[in-house]
């Protein structure tokens, strides 16, 4: 989802719904979407994109590397369209620079 200084992605299949993501964020973008992944579980869906700030908190207390944030203008380097590529190899390619 595109907001206002940041960007939310959500991989909805990778969520298991702890819903850490939705209780930590601190603009409040996040709630549990009413729909279930192919797996049955709620996923977090931004229904205040307009706030999100890109500090990647979700992704931080994510057990499932399911959500990430990113401040706008930031490359998401390493991840398709649908997000799913490791954020893990894009960051030990930037470590190792």
């Amino acid at each position: 989802m595109t907001g206002g200084r940041g960007d939310v992605f959500v991989m909805s299949e990778r969520c298991k719904g702890c819903g850490f993501c939705v209780e930590f964020c601190p603009t409040h973008v996040l709630e549990m979407a009413p729909a279930y992944n192919s797996r049955g579980y709620h996923f977090p869906a931004a229904t205040r994109p307009e706030a999100c700030t890109g500090c990647d908190l979700c992704g931080m207390y994510c057990p499932d590397f399911a959500i990430h944030g990113a401040k706008r203008g930031r490359r998401t380097a390493g991840r398709g369209s649908d997000g799913e590529a490791g954020a893990t190899a894009s960051r030990r390619s930037k470590a190792a620079s």
